[in-house]
């Protein structure tokens, strides 16, 4: 094939990247990737990702509605599934499914025979769908920061990334549902089914637990004044300290940004955590100060997320805290007071959201 007339070779002026992308159309070609498909790729940038995007797909031989036969699911769930999964929807009758597609159907037919409500199964598929879209991601990003070096071609590149596909995705599968088991376990931990929910028959969304937040200081101003990737890696490092700060039963809800929302069942591990997290902060010259605050209360759990008063009030309390300071409430204080903390008292805050003020104390550890 001649790339050269075809315009898949424009910009190449380096003759060594020109011979580069001609062996992996080449490749590409042969292996089934018609020349339209090829100059869409190159079009996009995407064409040293297409050998891991082969390796992920599996051959397209069944539209919607034939998934939606063979497998039982009908296609309003179907679609409902997808998009809940944060994936395309694609015309019923577009053969664009393959048999790894089909037997996610079937598994999901077996799924619904377990007695669930659709509607609540479909915020759990939310949930799923939103932190495997985090993790691939996340998993993209390694593997271009590990294997991304200059000078290397395309050519070379396309069969790095390939290679550790290939290598990976048999461990996939056996360390997601590891991960899955230990955090199931852990949640069960911290669970529990009263005599009251025994009667009623149902589990309660409602229980008491303790909120925090904690965020930078200036992020908004820093984002002016430094490049975007600067920025991007100091909310990693939020990341990365939260992580280090906070054992269980204190549990990361969530990164929102530049901020961090934590929960746990007791106060004197939040607080524990949050001071521990302000101080590492507070360590590290390079990273700007955090401040926190902390609440508690009846809050609504809901499909791994938080909601409530004592979420509000935490999130309200974090924007009036100081630098490197932790501002709890009163009920905060009291629980903990004599477990090697001591408080200032940081005076009545008037919150958005309260119609009265909120007795403030500020944390330290003794």
């Amino acid at each position: 094939m001649d790339w050269e007339s075809e315009g898949l070779l424009e910009g190449l002026g380096d003759d060594a990247a020109r011979a580069a992308r001609v062996r992996l159309l080449d490749e590409l070609h042969g292996q089934g990737t018609n020349v339209e498909e090829l100059k869409r790729l190159v079009a996009e940038d995407k064409l040293v990702l297409a050998p891991v995007s082969r390796l992920l797909a599996s051959e397209e031989r069944y539209t919607a509605r034939e998934i939606s036969e063979q497998s039982g699911v009908e296609l309003e769930m179907l679609a409902a599934s997808w998009r809940a999964l944060g994936l395309p929807v694609p015309g019923l009758d577009e053969r664009v499914f393959g048999e790894h597609d089909m037997e996610a159907a079937r598994l999901g037919a077996l799924h619904r025979q377990a007695g669930f409500d659709d509607e609540d199964a479909l915020e759990v598929t939310r949930v799923l769908g939103q932190g495997m879209a985090r993790y691939a991601e996340a998993t993209r990003a390694l593997v271009a920061r590990t294997f991304m070096e200059p000078g290397l071609d395309e050519h070379e590149l396309a069969h790095r990334y390939a290679a550790v596909a290939e290598q990976l995705l048999p461990l996939a599968g056996p360390w997601l549902q590891h991960v899955y088991a230990t955090h199931l376990q852990q949640v069960l931990r911290t669970d529990a089914v009263t005599q009251e929910q025994l009667r009623a028959g149902q589990h309660g969304d409602t229980q008491e637990a303790v909120v925090a937040f904690a965020d930078l200081v200036g992020f908004t101003e820093l984002g002016e004044s430094v490049p975007v990737e600067e920025l991007g890696s100091v909310a990693g490092r939020l990341s990365h300290l939260a992580g280090e700060a906070c054992d269980p039963p204190v549990r990361i809800v969530k990164l929102i940004g530049d901020a961090v929302m934590l929960v746990a069942p007791e106060p004197e591990a939040m607080l524990e955590c949050a001071l521990r997290l302000v101080e590492a902060a507070e360590k590290d010259e390079a990273f700007p100060p955090l401040r926190a605050g902390i609440a508690s209360g009846q809050a609504v759990h809901r499909w791994g997320d938080w909601f409530g008063t004592p979420v509000n009030l935490a999130s309200r309390l974090t924007t009036r805290a100081r630098p490197s300071s932790v501002l709890v409430t009163q009920e905060i204080r009291d629980a903990v007071a004599g477990n090697g903390f001591a408080f200032s008292d940081a005076g009545r805050k008037k919150l958005k959201g309260f119609s009265s003020p909120v007795h403030a104390f500020r944390a330290r550890r003794i």
